[in-house]
């Protein structure tokens, strides 16, 4: 464990989430850390299961008192974002997560840290084993894959719990309380394109493209990131003069984080090579200007190759940077509603071509269903003049926004009283899993809320010492106050 991690406050928070992260939980590799949460709900010989997806459920009888309260749900997810930069050595299958302090924050070694969701789990274990913190009946639910498909929350069982009340711990603002998120689903275009021999006399040039900010693909789809897959779409759009030949494009790693880097692999002419080069190197000004306010680190690099044995036809190259470059990224619609707030978006997240086979993965984003599927349709319009063939999948509801709901109240008036301010009660754009959960569970009070946690979804991730202790107080203040049964 890091051992000035373990010094800072509140300590019970730090040792779990130490604990936790020293467990590699990527989505859909969490055997471990199902394996390790259920280890510390037995150990404290708590009545522990695991169901048959991989969500763990501890139940923990009420303190003396208490036993006159609603029962709490308090739920986070176990798995984590897994996202490096390049040039970071990390394995996340084998590796626990390397973490600092530096000032108000804690942030990890060239990785994503995990604090989404990480401090919400580290912060259930912590009323876990307490044997000081008053709190009703408690309940607390471990789900899996929250970030790659939701299917914990998509497969737990209607009969599981008993709670009335749902406390999910993974808002990332600390004066918020969330009543509602978008849904979303998957846009997948995917083509076989025909290959030829390059020409003689051609060079191979790599371009890398790197340094853009990334980011949430949800909560920070608004401020404007740039997409390294449709930055490099971009320029090689206003570079077809050039007759170059794509042999390779490599850009993005996950489906909720917006690309920060992407490369592609050109053939061309020897003798073009400088002039395409000084061309590239004009265009990447013009973008870096544009830029530089969100992403002042943006770089692109050149890097010659070996000229590999196949490149793609003119013709299917065409259209690949044609449908690439017009599908849509970013906001889409602005709520009518709610002011402030993203409706619908998408993220062009992943796009790999290679030894003839193109695939181009979105995650659309929305918070109300028909949008959603027009945004969608508006992608596949764009993929199928490409020749493509799209599929749409993994679809989620949004959480439907109650303005009229008691544990609101009580959350509001809490948040008020004890920090002497009003908090902001919002609906977001990221998915939570409260949407999912509410079809097997109708008639459960939900309420999201957490810590302030920067930079989410990517290498910059941090989380908020401060703010950890503000949301730990206030969260101890909660499960005193939970209402009364029958009220």
């Amino acid at each position: 464990m890091n051992n000035k991690l373990l010094k800072l406050s509140p300590p019970a928070i730090w040792k779990n989430f130490s604990a936790l992260n020293a467990v590699p939980r990527p989505s859909k590799k969490e055997s471990r850390v199902i394996a390790f949460i259920e280890s510390f709900g037995k150990n404290l010989n708590l009545e522990t299961q695991v169901d048959g997806i991989g969500n763990v459920l501890i139940k923990k009888p009420a303190t003396k008192g208490m036993e006159n309260r609603k029962t709490v749900v308090l739920q986070s997810h176990l798995d984590m974002v897994h996202q490096k930069n390049n040039d970071t050595d990390f394995d996340f299958d084998t590796q626990g997560i390397k973490m600092y302090v530096d000032g108000d924050w804690v942030r990890a070694e060239g990785t994503t840290l995990g604090a989404d969701n990480g401090i919400g789990v580290a912060s259930i274990m912590s009323i876990l084993e307490s044997t000081t913190i008053i709190h009703p009946a408690i309940e607390a639910l471990f789900t899996i894959d929250e970030e790659t498909g939701m299917t914990g929350a998509r497969g737990l069982k209607a009969n599981l719990l008993s709670g009335e009340i749902l406390l999910n711990l993974d808002t990332e603002n600390d004066n918020e309380i969330d009543i509602g998120c978008a849904g979303g689903m998957d846009v997948t275009a995917t083509k076989n394109y025909e290959q030829e021999k390059p020409n003689k006399h051609t060079s191979a040039l790599k371009i890398i493209l790197k340094g853009l900010s990334g980011g949430h693909s949800g909560m920070d789809i608004h401020k404007g990131h740039g997409n390294a897959n449709k930055l490099l779409a971009r320029l090689l759009y206003e570079l077809q003069d050039f007759d170059f030949h794509i042999a390779e494009f490599d850009g993005g790693s996950l489906r909720n984080a917006i690309p920060r880097e992407g490369s592609v692999v050109v053939v061309l002419q020897s003798e073009s090579v400088e002039a395409f080069k000084n061309a590239l190197n004009q265009m990447v000004e013009l973008i870096k200007d544009e830029q530089k306010t969100v992403d002042p680190n943006l770089e692109v690099l050149t890097k010659t190759l070996t000229t590999p044995d196949f490149v793609m036809t003119k013709n299917a190259q065409t259209s690949f940077i044609n449908s690439l470059f017009v599908a849509h990224n970013g906001v889409y619609k602005m709520s009518l509603d709610i002011e402030g707030l993203v409706e619908a978006s998408n993220n062009v997240a992943l796009v790999k071509i290679l030894n003839g086979t193109i695939k181009i993965d979105c995650l659309t984003r929305s918070s109300v269903e028909s949008t959603k599927y027009d945004l969608a349709n508006h992608l596949k319009a764009a993929f199928v003049l490409g020749g493509f063939e799209v599929a749409f999948s993994g679809a989620y509801p949004g959480w439907k926004p109650d303005a009229s709901s008691p544990i609101l109240k009580i959350l509001t008036n809490l948040y008020t009283s004890t920090f002497n301010k009003t908090p902001e009660v919002v609906a977001c754009h990221a998915g939570l899993e409260c949407g999912i959960l509410g079809i097997n569970y109708p008639n459960m009070d939900m309420i999201s809320f957490g810590p302030t946690i920067e930079g989410a979804h990517s290498p910059d991730e941090r989380a908020s010492i401060s703010s950890t202790q503000k949301f730990w107080s206030f969260l101890l203040e909660i499960l005193k106050q939970t209402p009364l049964k029958g009220s």
